[in-house]
């Protein structure tokens, strides 16, 4: 009898840990060499976690939430020739079957195929929504649902990028269909869900935390018209060629950032506290404030002093289609020295941004609206726009905020400066 031991790899330069957000499989699971066992995430990073040999899991290190170290036991499989195994190839999430139609794989060894007019054990409370035709979710976990009668695409995954866990199953099996009110009116609801933050969520409220406790916060507001700039955008967007990007706002507000910060130098910096150090950077490496099914990550577009209008477009897109994959790597999530949050029409008229620690400033970019704006004469209707930025009061005094500001508005007012070099 034999017995094989992974343990936590080593998932990145400096790490000596990792939090673990996702088991694919239980003690008891037969296992296939390369199948995908569990998710570990460091530094917003997730990564998936393969078995190198076959066998039946015997034994797992800890719960969802946990910190394993690095190169400490993680899974435990039972390798003899005795151990069951899956009779063919464990299948790929892009290519899962359809709900109704479970594959031997995913049965436990010698069951027999179920049909596919299984009556569920539980009713949906509702109907499916398009949003939810492809739900990611380890093959134990389909079999779990099927085995119960509970359509996968009912259930919201609390796991990285939406997966759907074991937990979620099991909470919705527990939880049951609502009950339709038997009387009309409103009814009282007494529902009460406790939920552990892990994973990325518990990263961004640890950051959070650290942001607003030590960085005591300014934040200027001030109105832009940026009808000029949506003109021209809109005149670029028509006569783009077929491999550039559509272009948004966010490629000529990162662009004048680049031109402001050469005035203002302390706003591209980085603050460490403890040592009482500050450090500029020549380098403007700007992140995108970018939602996820998993919560909020901030990818970086290194270098936007060293690209065009059109590149940082694409690199932008690039990077939030990645970080929303949950295959952004940990080097294309760290290194900002400013951040730009933007939530596009939710934007709101006005917002407080938290800042990025240890950075010292962060850009808020508020929706677009036509309101009527008096040009001496009459109102006529312009494209106004606000930008609510943050800043490090300990850097950065409030006259150094609003010249940095003021130089944004002027620059986007005027877009024809943000082409000029120099």
């Amino acid at each position: 009898m034999g017995e094989f031991t992974i343990k936590m790899p080593d998932v990145g330069e400096g790490v000596a840990e990792a939090e673990l957000v996702e088991w694919m499989v239980k003690i008891g699971d037969p296992v296939r060499e390369d199948m995908m066992v569990a998710a570990v995430m460091t530094d917003k990073a997730t990564v998936e976690i393969p078995t190198p040999v076959s066998g039946t899991v015997v034994w797992l290190a800890g719960e969802i939430g946990d910190t394993i170290a690095v190169k400490a036991p993680l899974i435990r499989i039972a390798t003899d020739g005795s151990a069951a195994e899956p009779a063919g190839p464990v299948a790929d999430e892009d290519t899962a079957p359809a709900l109704d139609q479970p594959t031997a794989e995913e049965l436990p060894h010698g069951q027999p195929k179920p049909a596919p007019s299984v009556a569920p054990a539980t009713p949906p409370a509702r109907q499916p929504s398009p949003e939810f035709d492809r739900p990611l979710a380890a093959p134990s976990v389909r079999l779990l649902a099927r085995d119960n009668g509970i359509d996968l695409r009912l259930l919201r995954g609390s796991g990285p990028a939406g997966r759907i866990l074991r937990e979620d199953v099991e909470h919705y099996l527990a939880r049951g269909p609502e009950p339709a009110p038997t009387v009309p009116g409103p009814v009282r609801n007494t529902a009460r869900e406790e939920i552990k933050l892990t994973g990325l969520r518990r990263r961004i409220a640890e950051k959070m935390v650290v942001s607003t406790s030590r960085i005591p916060h300014i934040t200027y507001v001030e109105e832009v018209d940026v009808t000029a700039l949506e003109e021209l955008r809109a005149k670029m967007n028509a006569e783009r060629r077929s491999d550039q990007p559509k272009l948004t706002l966010l490629p000529f507000l990162m662009r004048a950032m680049v031109k402001a910060v050469v005035e203002e130098p302390d706003v591209n910096a980085t603050f460490d506290d403890d040592a009482g150090v500050l450090t500029r950077f020549g380098a403007v490496h700007i992140g995108i404030a970018t939602q996820t099914a998993s919560g909020l990550a901030v990818p970086v577009v290194k270098h936007a002093e060293a690209r065009g209008i059109w590149d940082c477009a694409s690199e932008m897109n690039r990077l939030a289609e990645a970080t929303r994959a949950g295959t952004a790597t940990r080097d294309e999530l760290t290194g900002s020295t400013i951040t730009i949050s933007s939530l596009g029409a939710l934007g709101g008229i006005v917002s407080t941004p938290v800042i990025n620690h240890p950075e010292v400033a962060i850009v808020g970019v508020n929706k677009i609206a036509t309101r009527p704006v008096w040009d001496g004469a009459q109102f006529i209707p312009r494209k106004m726009m606000n930008l609510s930025s943050s800043f490090d009061h300990r850097i950065v005094d409030g006259w150094n905020a609003a010249t940095f500001v003021q130089r944004l508005r002027v620059l986007m007012e005027t877009p024809a400066l943000i082409f000029i070099e120099g």
